[in-house]
């Protein structure tokens, strides 16, 4: 198939553009704390060798969601495939100091190469990668090109598109066509989204519905030494944790905690933002509010009436000490964020009912009865209230979270051996 001019544009655009989104990328790189040599491997530079022994399979993630929903995955087909080893991309910081937090055995972190020519020729002459698999909306045409010509076998997991993105490649039948056909097989989250990629031009005999692999991530790590000094300081004090919440958010958290106050004097919110540098303006808030606050970041020891836990890689840690969470993203029109890591931590899961990204999963766990949406911070406060009075009303909720956890477990085999053999890595 030859290349559609849409794909001939998208390449000599990307050779004009690449210097200034180098520029930029490596920028945001350093101000988040990565070196410079690190930050080259978005030129396509590695920074660590390639393993010799055994099949390489490469998986490319967005950002911090998209590359902690495959590391369960990495572990299962690593345990079916004993002598592959495993390569994963992302873009963003954030993900790469998390993932390698929990990097599983024969796993190794690299930033994606920009989708310009020079590295992605740079990144696959150093890696050649056995196979490749896309997670989520990953379609970087020149990457998905250029990989398929090495010869790699693809495929595309837990496929979600926007409406958007739907509806443009639904207008680019034949960039569709040549984008697509590099999978050999595609997994997508739901039967909509299956739909959906039949619109965009997918071949039909190679998509089908998998699962959301966000339900298959296995708990947050927590960590087991500051767990104990956690649980003592908190010990006899109730608590509830508002984890993800964005701006316009802590306001309706803080006024529920103020109402709940009146009626449980001594208890406890941990208050997690979604983005942690926010910290001084939540810190404010909180403050405006009236209410005593810790923060996690200063090395506070948990406790006063609001602890701001404004550090990354700890809401496992939180999820441990609390039956009792808050998931924001859900007040505002932001779409939600995901359920599966505290529902795996056997907490009740409380949101707003802005889940658009979740709503198939929310629907399923409030079904199952481990979710309740809410409906603002009046909503809220009468919520927890109810689960902080009502002990079997929790217990109800928590075991539900759990049992929905189990159902989940099968699936990743199923995912996993599906994968190996359109990959055809049971050959290798």
């Amino acid at each position: 198939m030859s290349a559609p001019l849409l794909y001939r544009a998208w390449v000599l655009a990307s050779m004009v553009l690449a210097p200034f989104a180098a520029r930029s990328s490596m920028r945001k790189l350093h101000a988040q704390g990565v070196t410079t040599k690190r930050s080259r491997e978005k030129l396509g530079h590695a920074t660590q060798p390639r393993p010799q022994a055994g099949p390489l399979v490469w998986l490319h993630a967005a950002s911090v969601g998209e590359s902690l929903s495959v590391l369960a995955l990495i572990t299962r087909m690593g345990q079916m495939l004993p002598t592959a080893q495993f390569l994963i991309t992302s873009g963003t910081a954030t993900s790469a100091k998390l993932v390698a937090q929990r990097l599983p055995p024969r796993t190794i972190h690299q930033f994606a190469p920009l989708d310009a020519p020079r590295p992605v020729k740079r990144f696959l002459k150093h890696w050649h990668p056995d196979a490749a698999i896309f997670v989520e909306s990953e379609l970087w045409p020149q990457m998905l090109r250029r990989t398929h010509a090495t010869g790699a076998r693809m495929a595309l997991v837990n496929a979600r598109m926007s409406e958007k993105t739907v509806s443009f490649w639904a207008d680019w039948p034949r960039a569709a066509r040549y984008i697509f056909d590099v999978f050999a097989l595609i997994l997508t989250q739901n039967d909509a989204m299956a739909r959906n990629m039949l619109r965009m031009h997918a071949p039909e005999d190679r998509v089908a519905r998998g699962v959301n692999l966000k339900s298959l991530a296995g708990p947050l790590p927590v960590d087991a030494n500051a767990l104990p000094e956690v649980r003592e300081t908190l010990a006899d004090r109730p608590t509830w944790v508002a984890s993800s919440t964005h701006d316009g958010e802590e306001r309706a958290v803080l006024s529920a905690h103020r109402t709940l106050l009146k009626r449980f004097p001594d208890l406890c919110l941990i208050l997690a933002p979604r983005h942690p540098e926010r910290g001084d303006i939540v810190e404010d808030l909180i403050k405006a509010a009236g209410l005593s606050c810790r923060r996690r970041s200063r090395g506070d020891a948990p406790g006063g009436q609001v602890y701001l836990a404004d550090t990354m890689g700890e809401l496992g840690l939180w999820y441990e000490v609390s039956e009792i969470v808050f998931l924001g993203g859900s007040l505002l029109p932001i779409g939600g964020h995901n359920p599966f890591e505290v529902a795996q931590s056997g907490a009740a899961v409380l949101t707003g009912n802005h889940v658009a990204a979740f709503a198939e999963t929310y629907a399923l766990l409030e079904a199952e009865g481990a979710a309740r949406i809410i409906a603002d911070g009046d909503d809220l406060a009468a919520r927890v209230a109810q689960l902080l009075t009502n002990p079997d009303e929790l217990t109800a909720m928590t075991s539900a979270a759990q049992r929905f956890v189990a159902a989940q477990d099968d699936q990743l085999d199923a995912i996993a051996t599906r994968l190996i053999t359109a990959l055809e890595l049971d050959r290798a």
